[in-house]
């Protein structure tokens, strides 16, 4: 027996060495070939880069995955605690691989083969395999996987701490609803920070790690409360929470909060320029899984009204421009055509209804929710004929003129009205006809000073056209294009006050070209006037002939030196604004001229913070030492260097912001005199009205406005920028500056004023009723004095002092 016993171990130890053995092949055989794990311990798992304005709220968001990375101390306990009740209560004595879970996965498996309907096999996997699966491995089902991952998993606990670990697989695990790692799924399942997680809450996200959409919590919430329970026993079991506190959350509802629209204020142009900025800045994959975390320059509030006015003045304009008639004309039933028909982009705030029936003074209507409702004569007699060119025929006089049965039309409905509350018309609600505006346009807002973009609006709606009209629209700026031709003039020695003649211009184009006759908007001449009345009213003859007296290089030097345009033709054309820009760097120009001329660079990324908090890009890098640290003494505010760059003189500057001021009083922008406050600049409208602007600012807020067809043609023939651009900006600035007090503007060290006749520029008498305080550079008062009106009496035409090429 002895030796029968020692036979049979000497068998099975044969048998166990050899199993060793071979055991021992395999695992060198494929441990050979595993990759190198050692990379986890500096692996930063792919984060989504978030967007903030300046106030803090989120723009937008950036990722290819869905992921918020959380240190495992910033992690609540009871989330932890759920997730390792559920996948690997064993986590923190196993050494990477637990081998009772793999002979209960073992046995599973076996009865599963063995049954009529086998299942997918389960791995009985830990933690730590899931890392190694996750990071270092493919998806595939296999044995050869399994061994790999086993061998990676203990290598992994000999690399790593259990924290590490845990915390790369809390952070990487996809937990369904495009989430990915316990943050993003706590966002996008119950709208909370993990913070905010219930233990019911925390329960559920646990049960998703195995098969997300088997416990999908609405088309499976049987299930997925069935797991979430289990979830609760099995941490009762491990004595993590007690029996009451399972009961309480077994008994809280699943409620999916998905993420509010709220939580994003909205500003698609604008983010869309953030993206492409840091895109340029740090490439694609820094972009979408750095975790970059960027605050913007935009404030939430401008942009709101500027999105508002610029719309309202869109519709204003195409309202006055007569009705094109329906979106289409339905066939066949009406009430199951309309059901069928989609909307058209850049519908909203409107709504979709269909023509029922037509009376000569009203229209009823049917909206795709079933409310049936009256569109009164009244509320359609804007809706005149479109004709060509803009122009439009006669008020409707008849609702039958306007509409028919089976249109399908945009609607709005009116104010509520009455006692009872409701708005209507023979006891149905009231609609206003309306129509999608087919004219477009922009407005940008900017801190001149910093050149922070506060404000961007980049058309009517995103729905129509991602085109941002503010920074990819190269279009003619006409008239706005006069004050650097003005500040060309001044600094060559004239002053506000220099008389130049308002007549008629003809150039000489060359060989072969046809002569240029440029002309005023109301084909006038007006004489020897003072400088200043060229800005005013918008003087297109006194433009050239500056131009021409400057030197059309000089002109041509102060537009590349403020940013306008990086080579402007040489053409004395270029002076009426016969060149092409964007409105957001025209805008940024006049930023320049009332900030004093100094240089500065627009900017819509305040600061860039890489997922570790560091700053990795400032706006502002002026140095301050003594702006950091909390133990810094005395009351001052501390003051960084100005180390803009200086392009043209303050007192230059001045005299330009002084002349678009009187644009305002006196000018061509008159109207915006009702807002009572600091405002200066200038309309701009180029041949045939194709495109219409305005350009202006208040001491501390630069804003420019442009209304124009995306394909260029004629907005109407009375329609300007005083008519078209103005009263948006003018809108804008009244909302704005509500509650802000009326700044003036700030005049340099050095600026003298002399009361002048504005008509002739002559000093003003004790009863002259045009009389204007004019700003004069030192040395440049004197020649006013004079009794002929001054030296730089300029271009009166007689044959004494004709300019060459012009006649």
């Amino acid at each position: 027996m002895k030796r029968f016993l020692l036979s049979i171990g000497g068998i099975c130890l044969a048998a166990a060495l050899m199993i060793s053995a071979a055991a021992a092949l395999i695992i060198h055989q494929f441990a050979a070939n595993l990759p190198d794990h050692s990379q986890l311990s500096r692996y930063e798992p792919p984060v989504t880069t978030r967007i903030h304005a300046g106030d803090g709220k989120l723009l937008a968001e950036f990722a290819i995955e869905q992921r918020l990375f959380v240190p495992l101390e910033a992690i609540p306990g009871h989330v932890i605690e759920a997730f390792l009740a559920a996948e690997d209560k064993d986590f923190h004595e196993h050494s990477g691989i637990d081998p009772m879970a793999l002979m209960r996965a073992a046995l599973v498996n076996l009865r599963s083969m063995l049954s009529s309907s086998p299942r997918r096999p389960v791995g009985g996997s830990t933690i730590t395999q899931q890392v190694a699966k996750n990071f270092l491995l493919s998806g595939e089902v296999s044995i050869t996987r399994k061994i790999k991952e086993g061998i990676l998993a203990v290598r992994l606990e000999r690399a790593l701490s259990k924290e590490t670990i845990l915390e790369l697989y809390l952070n990487q695990i996809y937990l369904g609803y495009a989430s990915y790692g316990v943050a993003a799924a706590a966002i996008n399942y119950f709208s909370k920070s993990l913070d905010e997680l219930t233990l019911a809450e925390a329960a559920y996200l646990a049960v998703l790690p195995k098969a997300p959409n088997n416990y999908h919590p609405v088309r499976r919430r049987e299930q997925a409360l069935g797991r979430r329970a289990w979830v609760l026993d099995r941490m009762v079991a491990d004595g993590r929470i007690t029996v009451l506190q399972a009961k309480e959350a077994k008994d809280e509802p699943l409620t999916i909060r998905s993420r509010p629209p709220t939580e994003f204020f909205e500003a698609q142009w604008f983010a869309e320029e953030v993206r492409r900025e840091l895109y340029a800045l740090y490439g694609r994959d820094k972009l979408y899984t750095g975790g970059l975390s960027v605050r913007t320059t935009i404030e939430p509030t401008l942009q709101s009204i500027g999105e508002t006015v610029l719309r309202k003045g869109i519709l204003a304009y195409d309202r006055r421009h007569g009705w094109r008639g329906p979106i289409t004309r339905l066939k066949g039933d009406v009430r199951s055509a309309l059901a069928a028909a989609k909307a058209p982009p850049a519908l909203a705030p409107f709504r979709l209804a269909a023509v029922t029936d037509v009376s000569p003074d009203s229209a009823e209507i049917l909206l795709k929710d079933g409310t049936e409702g009256l569109i009164t004569l009244a509320e359609a007699k804007w809706a005149r004929p479109t004709l060509r060119d803009q122009r439009f025929g006669l008020p409707p006089k008849s609702l039958g003129t306007v509409l028919a049965k089976g249109d399908l039309i945009a609607v709005e409905p009116l104010p509520a009205k009455g006692s009872d509350g409701k708005a209507g018309v023979r006891n149905r609600p009231a609609y206003a006809l309306r129509q999608i505006p087919n004219v477009d346009g922009a407005l940008v807002a900017l801190d001149p000073n910093t050149g922070r973009v506060l404000a961007m609006v980049g058309g009517y709606s995103t729905d129509r056209s991602e085109f941002n009209r503010a920074t990819q629209a190269a279009r003619q700026p006409g008239s706005a294009f006069k004050p650097f031709v003005y500040l060309a003039a001044l600094e060559k020695g004239y002053t506000p006050a220099t008389l130049v003649m308002d007549g008629p211009v003809v150039v000489d184009q060359g060989p072969h070209l046809p002569l240029w006759k440029p002309r005023n908007y109301s084909r006038k001449f007006y004489g020897r006037v003072p400088m200043r009345m060229g800005i005013e009213r918008s003087r297109n003859l006194m433009t050239v002939r500056i131009a021409q007296d400057v030197g059309i290089d000089a002109v041509a030097g102060v537009a590349e030196r403020f940013g306008i345009t990086r080579k402007m033709p040489r053409v004395l054309s270029m002076s009426l604004g016969a060149g092409e820009t964007t409105l957001h760097r025209l805008t940024a120009a006049y930023a320049m001229l009332a900030n004093g001329g100094h240089r500065i660079t627009p900017t819509i990324i305040d600061r860039v913070q890489d997922r570790h908090g560091r700053t990795v890009f400032r706006h502002d890098d002026r140095p301050c030492p003594q702006c950091t640290g909390l133990d810094r003494p005395g009351p001052d505010v501390p003051e960084p260097p100005d180390r803009r760059e200086r392009l043209t003189d303050p007192l230059n500057a001045y005299q330009i912001v002084s002349m678009l001021e009187g644009v305002v009083q006196r000018g061509t922008a008159r109207s915006l005199r009702r807002i009572g406050k600091p405002l200066a600049g200038k309309t701009g409208t180029t041949n045939n009205s194709f495109d219409t602007w305005f350009i202006g600012f208040a001491p501390d807020l630069a804003v420019g406005v442009f209304v124009g067809f995306d394909t260029p043609r004629t907005l109407g023939r009375r329609e300007t920028g005083s008519s078209v651009a103005v009263p948006i900006f003018g809108n804008f600035m009244a909302e704005a500056l509500r509650l802000r007090p009326a700044t003036p503007f700030r005049i340099p060290s050095g600026m003298s004023f002399m009361r002048v006749s504005r008509a002739t520029g002559r000093p003003a008498g004790p009863d002259d009723e045009d009389a204007i305080l004019e700003a004069f550079k030192p040395g440049t008062m004197a020649e006013h004095l004079l009794p002929t009106g001054g030296k730089r009496a300029i271009m009166e035409v007689r044959e004494a002092d004709r300019v060459p090429g012009l006649y």
